[in-house]
């Protein structure tokens, strides 16, 4: 029954977007765990993953933290935008996630990228995710889930990936 309910749900469901990266703790093992607890969210199911990346650390933050391991993962969720952060929120917190200095060494941190093609635009929750654009640790990642997306406000992934410098960041063989 209870599998009949979320099959029903996810068919008025969106595809959604999240950010994962790591760098404390093992991170291919905090990535990796992650993405296995993100199918265990109310109303939504995994669909696929990324390749798994590294690079350093997002300027911004102390200049003294380990490389991060980055990744993308694909939902299809019939949750509303906030309530599906909230879920992403108590995910990491069940993982280990402290709160922290901003753009700190973490366990884990799970970011909502894109929501469909919903744009919000509010103090606290940003759709598309705030800096996207810019990242390649989040675009490239994206690109191999997704090369054909078309990102609500700033355009075609192809093309934001086609500006990007990616010298920094490498494919983590597992």
């Amino acid at each position: 029954m209870a599998l009949d309910r979320k099959e029903n749900a996810l068919n008025q469901s969106v595809l959604v977007y999240i950010g994962l990266g790591s760098n404390l703790n093992n991170p291919v093992a905090q990535i990796t765990r992650a993405l296995e607890s993100l199918d265990s969210i109310e109303e939504t199911s995994f669909v696929a993953s990324s390749s798994l990346y590294v690079g350093p650390a997002m300027g911004g933050g102390p200049t003294d933290q380990a490389d991060y391991v980055n990744a993308v993962a694909v939902l299809r969720s019939a949750l509303s935008p906030r309530h599906l952060l909230h879920e992403l929120q108590m995910l990491e917190r069940l993982q280990g996630r402290k709160k922290g200095a901003r753009w700190g060494p973490r366990s884990i941190d799970l970011d909502m990228l894109l929501y469909g093609d919903v744009v919000i635009d509010e103090i606290d929750f940003r759709l598309p995710h705030i800096g996207l654009h810019q990242r390649s640790f989040v675009l490239i990642p994206l690109h191999d889930v997704a090369p054909d997306l078309v990102v609500p406000i700033y355009g075609k992934l192809s093309c934001l990936v086609d500006a990007l410098d990616v010298d920094q960041l490498q494919l983590v063989s597992i």
